[in-house]
């Protein structure tokens, strides 16, 4: 389920450098992260949806891809987004 406009709202206004910042690497990162939540939700009412699952492992290996860019990029910003979001790694 897409996000609503409300909910990109707040995530750029708090991960990104302004407020119209939507392609910096921490606000996918964080977009991604609210997604994934969102279907673990849907996955503990639907257990048999292997669809929708396919969808979420493709989100946590580009979650996964853009969190390894940053780590070559920007180390100090890693550390802080995957405190601020509880991703372990």
């Amino acid at each position: 389920m897409p996000l609503t406009k409300e909910v990109n709202q707040e995530i750029m206004n708090e991960f990104g450098k302004d407020s119209k910042d939507s392609g910096s690497a921490e606000v996918q990162i964080a977009m991604l992260t609210k997604r994934i939540s969102d279907l673990k939700e849907h996955f503990q009412k639907n257990k048999k949806d292997h669809h929708s699952r396919l969808g979420l492992l493709k989100m946590v290996g580009k979650r996964r891809r853009l969190l390894n860019y940053l780590i070559k990029t920007d180390i100090e910003g890693y550390r802080e987004i995957i405190k601020k979001l509880n991703i372990r790694r």
